[in-house]
Protein backbone atom coordinates (compact mmCIF):
# COMPACT_ATOMS: atom_id res chain seq x y z
CA UNK A 1 0.00 0.00 0.00
CA UNK A 2 1.85 3.79 -0.91
CA UNK A 3 1.69 6.07 1.19
CA UNK A 4 -0.47 9.34 0.62
CA UNK A 5 0.84 12.21 -1.55
CA UNK A 6 0.35 15.86 0.24
CA UNK A 7 -2.23 16.41 -1.90
CA UNK A 8 -4.25 13.82 -0.72
CA UNK A 9 -3.47 14.42 2.66
CA UNK A 10 -4.81 18.21 2.16
CA UNK A 11 -7.82 16.59 1.60
CA UNK A 12 -8.04 14.13 4.83
CA UNK A 13 -7.00 17.38 6.94
CA UNK A 14 -9.33 19.99 5.23
CA UNK A 15 -12.15 17.04 6.58
CA UNK A 16 -10.50 17.42 9.91
CA UNK A 17 -10.96 21.22 9.63
CA UNK A 18 -13.86 21.79 8.58
CA UNK A 19 -15.58 18.96 10.92
CA UNK A 20 -13.30 21.36 13.77
CA UNK A 21 -15.03 24.57 12.34
CA UNK A 22 -18.84 23.22 12.90
CA UNK A 23 -17.90 22.11 16.44
CA UNK A 24 -16.18 25.49 16.78
CA UNK A 25 -12.82 23.85 18.25
CA UNK A 26 -9.59 24.86 17.91
CA UNK A 27 -6.87 22.20 17.23
CA UNK A 28 -3.22 21.96 18.25
CA UNK A 29 -0.67 20.40 15.97
CA UNK A 30 -0.55 17.52 18.36
CA UNK A 31 -4.19 16.86 18.06
CA UNK A 32 -3.93 17.13 14.29
CA UNK A 33 -1.21 14.73 14.00
CA UNK A 34 -2.91 11.89 16.05
CA UNK A 35 -6.27 12.92 14.39
CA UNK A 36 -4.04 12.39 10.66
CA UNK A 37 -1.58 9.96 11.58
CA UNK A 38 1.34 12.76 10.52
CA UNK A 39 3.61 14.04 12.91
CA UNK A 40 3.22 17.53 14.00
CA UNK A 41 6.57 18.76 12.68
CA UNK A 42 5.37 17.36 9.27
CA UNK A 43 1.95 19.24 8.94
CA UNK A 44 3.10 22.68 7.60
CA UNK A 45 3.53 21.57 3.89
CA UNK A 46 -0.27 20.23 3.55
CA UNK A 47 -1.77 23.08 5.78
CA UNK A 48 -0.26 24.82 3.45
CA UNK A 49 -1.62 23.48 0.83
CA UNK A 50 -5.04 24.12 2.44
CA UNK A 51 -3.95 27.29 3.04
CA UNK A 52 -3.58 28.17 -0.53
CA UNK A 53 -6.80 26.78 -1.20
CA UNK A 54 -8.31 29.15 1.22
CA UNK A 55 -6.55 32.11 -0.21
CA UNK A 56 -7.04 31.13 -4.02
CA UNK A 57 -11.14 30.83 -3.67
CA UNK A 58 -10.93 33.59 -0.96
CA UNK A 59 -11.90 31.59 1.65
CA UNK A 60 -11.68 32.32 5.46
CA UNK A 61 -8.52 31.03 6.99
CA UNK A 62 -9.16 27.83 8.27
CA UNK A 63 -5.84 26.23 8.80
CA UNK A 64 -6.19 29.41 11.18
CA UNK A 65 -7.67 27.04 13.92
CA UNK A 66 -4.41 25.00 13.98
CA UNK A 67 -2.47 26.34 16.87
CA UNK A 68 0.77 25.53 18.50
CA UNK A 69 -0.61 24.61 22.43
CA UNK A 70 2.02 26.62 23.74
CA UNK A 71 0.61 29.99 22.17
CA UNK A 72 -2.64 29.48 21.05
CA UNK A 73 -1.45 30.68 17.69
CA UNK A 74 -0.42 29.49 14.58
CA UNK A 75 3.01 28.66 14.01
CA UNK A 76 3.49 30.00 10.36
CA UNK A 77 1.72 32.62 8.41
CA UNK A 78 -0.61 31.14 5.88
CA UNK A 79 0.70 31.68 2.31
CA UNK A 80 -1.10 34.84 0.28
CA UNK A 81 -2.64 36.18 3.26
CA UNK A 82 -1.81 38.40 6.59
CA UNK A 83 -4.14 37.68 9.26
CA UNK A 84 -3.72 40.77 11.76
CA UNK A 85 -6.05 39.42 14.21
CA UNK A 86 -5.86 35.53 14.40
CA UNK A 87 -9.56 35.43 16.39
CA UNK A 88 -11.45 37.33 14.78
CA UNK A 89 -9.92 34.99 11.91
CA UNK A 90 -10.89 31.61 13.44
CA UNK A 91 -14.35 33.59 14.18
CA UNK A 92 -14.98 34.34 10.64
CA UNK A 93 -13.98 30.28 9.96
CA UNK A 94 -16.29 29.10 12.52
CA UNK A 95 -19.58 30.87 11.13
CA UNK A 96 -18.79 30.22 7.53
CA UNK A 97 -21.30 27.64 5.57
CA UNK A 98 -18.80 25.20 4.99
CA UNK A 99 -20.76 22.12 3.96
CA UNK A 100 -22.49 24.58 1.48
CA UNK A 101 -19.17 25.15 -0.22
CA UNK A 102 -18.16 21.31 -0.79
CA UNK A 103 -15.23 19.50 -0.46
CA UNK A 104 -11.87 19.90 -2.74
CA UNK A 105 -10.40 17.22 -4.41
CA UNK A 106 -6.80 16.32 -4.70
CA UNK A 107 -6.24 18.15 -8.04
CA UNK A 108 -7.46 21.28 -6.45
CA UNK A 109 -5.42 21.85 -3.67
CA UNK A 110 -2.58 20.79 -6.58
CA UNK A 111 -3.86 24.03 -8.84
CA UNK A 112 -4.43 25.97 -5.66
CA UNK A 113 -0.55 25.10 -4.37
CA UNK A 114 0.18 26.51 -8.31
CA UNK A 115 -1.77 29.31 -8.13
CA UNK A 116 -0.65 31.02 -4.85
CA UNK A 117 2.93 29.14 -4.90
CA UNK A 118 3.75 28.81 -8.44
CA UNK A 119 4.34 26.38 -11.05
CA UNK A 120 7.96 25.40 -9.59
CA UNK A 121 6.77 24.54 -6.07
CA UNK A 122 4.14 22.28 -7.22
CA UNK A 123 6.89 20.35 -9.55
CA UNK A 124 9.19 20.07 -6.66
CA UNK A 125 6.24 18.70 -4.17
CA UNK A 126 5.61 15.91 -7.32
CA UNK A 127 8.99 14.76 -7.84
Amino acid sequence: MSEMDEYQRAVQIWSVLILAARTQEILSYEMVGQLTGLAPVGLGRTLGNVAAYCVAHKLPALTALVVKKETGVPAVELPGAKIPDIHAEQARVFVYDWLSHGAPKVEDFRVAREKVFGSATVKAATT
